[in-house]
């Protein structure tokens, strides 16, 4: 099954288009858990609420060799169901590329992966060749500075619709979404118009300011799916004491059924 297909399967059977980020900080966890004993009790609480869950590389690569051995258990944990987004933003050239897929694709087994595609189609193409996985490439971010560029005017058009054009060009697969933060929702109608049928991707709820009932309701497709609603912090850290996965699990339940109201038009 690739990974399209797994991600819809997941979404119808759990209802679901949220995503949930587990992305560890032990400063915010609570005292005496380990990243990999926190994670597997957020997973076994949430994994029927989920279309999805995307562990950003970060978090683990700070711990050095304990946290990459962390997030390859941590993979290990998740349900064969629900998929696994890698959020990487990797994208390099020849050699060093090829690596960076076989590490992600097939050391870590992820069903997709973030990638950024500033270095041009070459440097996604090792990425793309795995037919059954997803690629996610960075359109627009939802950070404040992602206007130093995305907003830049090409033939009268900001880079990044730019990018989602040529992801459309790249997408010989059917493989390819895109990352479009929640903070900027008309931009989200924009690309969703231009690939009105690509998944998209969208971080950016909660801490970050994005509005959830746009970002459902601009991301989706004409058939109300192919949106991946992500939420890390609010929900994983929703207590920091013993009952973290039992208030994980109700923030998750809050946060799938309000993007279903919405998708229903409540």
């Amino acid at each position: 099954m690739n990974f399209n297909d797994k991600l819809l399967k997941a979404a119808r059977s759990n209802e679901s288009l949220l995503c949930v980020g587990l992305d560890p900080d032990p400063e915010l966890m609570p005292p005496g858990v380990s990243v990999l004993e926190f994670n597997q009790a957020i997973i076994e609480a949430t994994y029927d609420l989920v279309c999805a869950y995307k562990p950003n590389l970060a978090f683990y690569e700070a711990m050095g060799v304990e946290g990459l051995r962390a997030l390859a258990a941590t993979v290990g944990c998740i349900p064969d169901t629900v998929p696994v987004i890698g959020d990487a933003k990797r994208g390099d050239i020849g050699n060093t590329v090829k690596a960076y897929a076989r590490a992600l694709f097939e050391g870590y087994g992820f069903d997709a992966v973030t990638v950024n595609p500033y270095l041009g189609g070459d440097s996604l193409e090792p990425f793309l060749e795995y037919e059954d996985k997803g690629i996610f490439v960075l359109c627009r971010t939802s950070n404040p500075g992602s206007a130093d560029f995305q907003d830049l005017k090409i033939d009268k058009q900001p880079l990044y619709e730019v990018v989602a054009r040529k992801a459309l060009e790249w997408n010989k697969y059917g493989n390819i979404g895109l990352v479009v933060g929640a903070t900027y929702p008309e931009d989200i109608r924009r690309l969703r118009r231009i690939c009105p049928d690509m998944l998209i991707l969208i971080p950016g709820i909660g801490k970050q300011g994005g509005d959830l009932s746009a970002a459902v309701r601009n991301g989706v497709d004409s058939d109300k799916e192919k949106a991946i609603i992500n939420s890390s912090r609010g929900i994983i850290y929703a207590s920091k004491g013993k009952n973290f996965a039992e208030a994980a699990r109700k923030a998750a339940i809050k946060m799938r059924d309000e993007i279903n109201s919405y998708l229903k038009g409540d």
